[in-house]
Parts: structure tokens; sequence; C-alpha cells
């Protein structure tokens, strides 16, 4: 509904209105894409706790245990990178959408 509205009224504006609609709609795209991909590491991480495993009392080596190490910590770092774009372009959505104000 927001994003169709955001469409109709750039069709019928200023130019600094149709900058200001146009800013809006791409954060909001920028914003669903981060989010997605957020959605996405956040699944592909492994569970932190063992589970079912402690009852079976399997045992793993030490290179078994910590092979995937560097791949996990490279997936927690770019969560919380991609966690802190969606928060700096969400930021930057609300104080653009409020920019308006002042204008008229």
């Amino acid at each position: 509904m927001l994003l169709a509205n955001l469409l109709e009224k750039t069709y019928k504006s200023t130019t600094y209105e149709t900058v200001h609609m146009t800013l809006l709609i791409s954060l909001i795209i920028l914003m669903a894409i981060a989010a997605i991909a957020l959605i996405v590491l956040v699944l592909l991480q492994p569970s932190n706790s063992s589970g079912i495993d402690a009852l079976g009392g399997s045992s793993e080596t030490f290179f078994g245990k910590h092979k995937g190490k560097s791949i996990e910590a490279k997936m927690k770092k770019w969560t919380w990178i991609i966690l802190a774009i969606l928060a700096v372009f969400a930021i930057a959505f609300f104080i653009i959408k409020d920019l308006k104000i002042f204008f008229n």
C-alpha cells in the first residue's frame, strides 16, 4: 500500500517531490534486499547447541570440531554487517521521509 501511494504521488509531483519519492522507493528496495540477505545468512548458520548429540556420546576429533569455525565466524561477521546496513537504511528512510515537512 505504501509503495503504491508513493508511486502514485511520483507522477503528480514537482522535481523535489519526484527526487524525494525516488529516494524513498530506493531505500525500501534496499531494505528488502538487506532483509532477505539477513534471513538467508541466519538460516545458513549452524546452531550453537549440541542438542541430541550429547545423548549419543559422539566424540569428535579436534579437526572435525574446528574445521568450520572460519566459515562460521565469517557468516556471523557478515550477519552483523548486514544487520548494521539494514539499520542504517531504516534510519535514513525515516529521516528522508520526514524531510518533506521542512520543504512545504
